[in-house]
């Protein structure tokens, strides 16, 4: 028997967690059915979460598009479906465009296996990032560590995921929460999470029985204390320099991990900034957003 998942009509990071719920009371090889006919809009994570649901599956799932041409078609253009094809029983017809052709998608969904993909994600977006930023009247002299920053992200998938995940960079006007345009970057991978990875660092001691040690725990010392399961030094600073770069242009950090998701959260926004006991799924999926500054 098919379980069947009706994706919600906007599929961004807070609606996601409804489809996070409805697969944790799955079991991973029974066959089940995302049906999108009725979703009419999808952020960056939205998107690449997606992708992640399929890599998490043993048996391959069964995927229903939008409806919406004007959503089928900016999917394509995002590159949603050239990937989607290979890890979906896809049901219905899709547009057979090729990504691209949209000014708002500044990287189109991109598969990150090894270190050349991040190399080959920092050379396209490097020249797309100086014009946004200017767009958001973000000082140019931001676009480096813009680049860097997306590299770092893109990095931990390689290095901690232990599989692939997939990126995309957007920009938007975001008028239900800030009414102004934004830029996401979001990074998504079904692999070890951050809690399984640290677990991995040779000689970690594991904690005592009572003792508290799970997954927001394990967010906490990566993102606040940037602990590292690598021994060399400078290792765990990616995170600590992407928390930097945001603070000084207002820009949120988010990554869910396991049962657990940690933010760091900038004045204009009120979410929670641990929350724990979250429906388990693996992997990390992280999510950057970072405002157009207004004139004081």
């Amino acid at each position: 028997m098919t379980q069947i998942i009706s994706l919600p009509l906007s599929l961004d990071d807070a609606s996601f967690e409804q489809v996070f719920q409805a697969l944790s009371e799955i079991a991973p090889d029974d066959k089940v059915l995302l049906d999108a006919r009725h979703t009419r809009w999808a952020t960056p994570y939205g998107l690449t979460a997606l992708l992640t649901v399929a890599q998490t599956r043993t048996t391959t799932p069964a995927f229903v598009p939008p409806e919406a041409d004007e959503t089928l078609s900016y999917w394509a253009r995002t590159g949603f479906f050239s990937h989607a094809e290979s890890l979906y029983d896809i049901r219905g017809p899709f547009p057979k465009l090729r990504a691209g052709g949209e000014s708002a998608v500044l990287l189109e969904i991109t598969e990150v296996t090894k270190s050349g993909d991040v190399h080959d994600v920092v050379e396209r977006i490097k020249e797309r990032a100086q014009k946004i930023l200017a767009e958001l009247n973000i000082d140019s002299s931001a676009t480096m560590r813009f680049v860097v920053t997306l590299s770092e992200v893109c990095q931990n998938v390689v290095e901690h995921s232990g599989t692939s995940g997939w990126v995309a960079v957007q920009t938007y006007q975001w008028k239900k929460r800030l009414g102004r345009r934004v830029v996401q970057i979001a990074v998504s991978d079904g692999g070890l999470g951050f809690r399984r990875s640290l677990e991995s660092l040779p000689g970690r001691q594991t904690p005592a029985s009572g003792d508290r040690w799970d997954d927001g725990m394990a967010l906490e010392e990566a993102v606040i204390q940037g602990v590292s399961r690598f021994r060399d030094r400078g290792r765990g600073q990616g995170l600590a320099n992407t928390r930097n770069f945001l603070g000084k242009w207002s820009g949120k950090l988010s990554i869910r991990s396991g049962t657990a998701r940690i933010a760091i959260v900038p004045s204009w926004d009120e979410d929670t900034p641990l929350c724990v006991g979250l429906p388990y799924f693996p992997g990390a999926q992280v999510l950057i957003t970072i405002p157009e500054r207004i004139a004081q």
